[in-house]
C-alpha cells in the first residue's frame, strides 16, 4: 500500500501524495506516491512517461525536486532542469568560492574542479543505466532512488555526482546572469501552484481526501480529479480563445491584453457541488453560440465605453 504515516501532512493518520507535472497550466501527467517519499525520485518518471501531445523540454521544480542525479539524468536524456532553490545563497556557497577581483568585480570559482576522467572511466556504466531507464526494464523511480542513495565511495555514483555538479554549476551561473531565466522559472512554478489550488478545490468536495481502499482505486480517483481539472481548463481556454478572436477583430487591443492576462485555471464560476446529468436527453448547450453572444456583448460594451471616452477627450481638447 502507498498509504503511509506522515506527521507533517496527516498528524497520526496515514495518507498519500499526488505529484503532478504541469505544462502551461495543463496537468499532463500525475502519480501517487507515499507521503514519506522524496518527490525528486519521480521527476524523471513524470517527464519521460508523459504521453500527451505537449512535450516539454525544460522542467522546473522547487528544492524538493532536486537530488544528486537529476541534473545529470535529465541532461543525458536531452532535457533541461531548471529548479528554484529556497536558499539560493547556500547552494552557491556549497559549489563556488566567492571572491573579489582587483577591479572590484565578484568572481565565482568551483571549490573543487570537475573530475572529467572519472566520468570518462565510468561512461559505459552510465550508458547502461540510461539504457535500462529508457527500456523501462526496472522501475525508473527505483533506479533514481538507488542512485541517489549510493554510498559516496561508489565510483559510478561519484561519476554521476561529478556530471551532475558540472551541469548544475552551468545552470547556476546562467541563473545568476539571466533575468529572463529567473522569470521563466518563477512563472512555471506559479502556474503549477495555480493548478494545485484548482486541484485542491476539486478535492475539497470530498473533504480533501482520496477515495478508495486500494492503490488502484486511489489512482483512479486521482486521475478522475485530474480529468475534471482538465475539463475546467479546456472550458476556460475555449472561452478566452473566442473572446480573444472577437476583440482582435474589432481592434479592441486593451481588451485583448486583458484577456491574455486571465488564468485558465479560474474556477469561481464553476459549481463544484452541483448535480450533473450526462444523459443529454434535453437541450444541449451550444457552446459556440453562447460564446459568440458573450463576445459580441463584451465587444459592444467595450466599443461604447471607448466611444464615450474618445468623445469626452475631443470635447476637453476643444475647450
Amino acid at each position: 500500500m502507498l498509504s503511509k504515516h506522515s506527521s507533517k501532512y496527516f498528524n497520526k493518520n496515514k495518507g498519500v501524495s499526488s505529484v503532478t507535472m504541469v505544462a502551461n497550466h495543463v496537468p499532463i501527467n500525475a502519480r501517487l506516491i507515499g507521503a514519506n517519499e522524496h518527490e525528486s525520485h519521480y521527476v524523471f518518471d513524470l517527464l519521460y512517461n508523459n504521453t500527451s501531445d505537449i512535450r516539454p523540454d525544460v522542467l522546473s521544480t522547487d528544492t524538493h525536486g532536486t537530488n544528486q542525479v537529476n541534473f545529470a539524468l535529465l541532461d543525458l536524456f536531452g532535457y533541461a532542469f531548471a529548479p528554484r532553490y529556497a536558499n539560493f545563497s547556500k547552494v552557491i556557497s556549497d559549489i563556488f568560492s566567492v571572491s573579489e577581483t582587483n577591479d572590484g568585480k565578484c568572481q565565482l570559482k568551483l571549490k573543487k574542479p570537475i573530475r572529467k576522467q572519472l566520468c570518462i572511466d565510468e561512461w559505459d556504466t552510465i550508458q547502461k543505466i540510461c539504457v535500462s531507464l529508457k527500456q523501462k526494464k526496472a522501475t525508473q523511480s527505483t533506479i533514481v532512488r538507488k542512485l541517489s542513495s549510493y554510498n559516496r565511495s561508489n565510483k559510478t555514483m561519484q561519476a554521476f555526482a561529478e556530471y551532475d555538479r558540472l551541469v548544475k554549476a552551468i545552470y547556476l551561473l546562467t541563473y545568476i546572469d539571466d533575468m529572463s531565466l529567473r522569470q521563466y522559472v518563477q512563472k512555471a512554478l506559479n502556474r503549477g501552484e495555480a493548478y494545485h489550488q484548482l486541484r485542491r478545490a476539486v478535492a475539497s468536495v470530498n473533504g480533501n481526501r482520496f477515495r478508495g481502499g486500494s492503490d488502484l482505486e486511489m489512482e483512479i480517483w486521482n486521475e478522475c480529479a485530474r480529468l475534471i481539472t482538465n475539463g475546467i481548463i479546456t472550458f476556460n481556454s475555449i472561452i478566452f480563445s473566442k473572446l480573444l478572436e472577437q476583440f482582435e477583430s474589432v481592434e479592441a487591443f486593451d481588451a485583448v491584453e486583458l484577456v491574455k492576462q486571465l488564468s485558465p485555471v479560474a474556477w469561481i464560476h464553476i459549481n463544484m457541488n452541483g448535480t450533473y446529468s450526462f444523459s443529454f436527453e434535453g437541450q444541449t448547450l451550444e457552446l459556440a453560440q453562447w460564446i459568440q453572444q458573450l463576445s459580441v456583448f463584451e465587444s459592444e460594451k467595450y466599443l461604447k465605453s471607448k466611444l464615450s471616452t474618445d468623445t469626452l477627450s475631443e470635447k476637453l481638447h476643444m475647450r
